[in-house]
């Protein structure tokens, strides 16, 4: 399967968005937009409206992270803003995930869910079937520059081993520290989707284009393309 990369917009130049998202529209798979709301985690980032506002640039799916205490509230706006994926935690959604993932389908979107480093496989077994994405944080949530978690590694391999087990559909996805220093252990473990924000991508070069260029090049050394 070929890697896909899902480029975090709350780390790209938002003085310049439409420019930089005509950049990435040839050459990312996703948008990843962080929703925070200050109570799940301490940082406010993203929105529905901002959604809204960049959708009809964009040329490759939105793709919704919920950092939120009651993600419900979020997925309806979220739907009507034209997003492909809405990703809460799965400790937000313990008492409701059938509820939840079936709410988020039946408007049209796809589901991810999000694991947090403490938060086993397990936690999902009974809906994991029903996911369309799963997102495992190699950071804790909420701040982005912290340290690579590696013990993540264990449980992308354990989604990998599930997936190809069971025939399910999930694509395996990495939040946190995706960059030339990460990229090899992560697509050995079973990684197929790769979130890039600052290390990763945005830092890597003024002009955006050859930011990614440089990312794409950081790979294929890392993965020995």
């Amino acid at each position: 399967m070929k890697p896909m990369f899902n480029p975090s917009l709350m780390c790209m130049d938002l003085l310049n968005i439409k420019e930089q998202l005509q950049i990435l529209n040839t050459r990312a798979d996703f948008y990843h937009v962080d929703i925070m709301d200050g109570h799940y985690v301490k940082n406010i980032t993203l929105s529905p409206d901002f959604c809204k506002a960049i959708r009809p640039v964009c040329e490759i799916p939105l793709d919704c992270h919920l950092m939120v205490t009651t993600p419900d509230d979020f997925i309806e706006p979220l739907a009507k803003a034209g997003v492909g994926y809405i990703c809460p935690h799965a400790e937000t959604i313990n008492a409701d995930a059938f509820r939840i993932v079936n709410k988020i389908h039946s408007l049209g979107c796809k589901v991810g869910v999000v694991l947090n480093p403490a938060t086993p496989v397990s936690y999902i077994q009974h809906y994991i079937h029903l996911l369309d994405k799963v997102t495992v944080m190699t950071v804790d949530p909420g701040f982005a520059g912290q340290p690579f978690i590696r013990e993540m590694l264990d449980k992308i391999s354990e989604l990998k081993a599930l997936k190809e087990e069971k025939g399910y559909g999930y694509l395996i996805e990495v939040d946190g520290s995706c960059n030339e220093r990460t990229f090899g252990d992560l697509a050995k473990a079973g990684t197929e989707v790769f979130i890039v924000g600052t290390s990763g991508l945005f830092n890597l070069d003024k002009d955006l284009a050859a930011a990614w260029d440089k990312m794409m090049d950081n790979f294929n050394k890392a993965v020995d393309r």
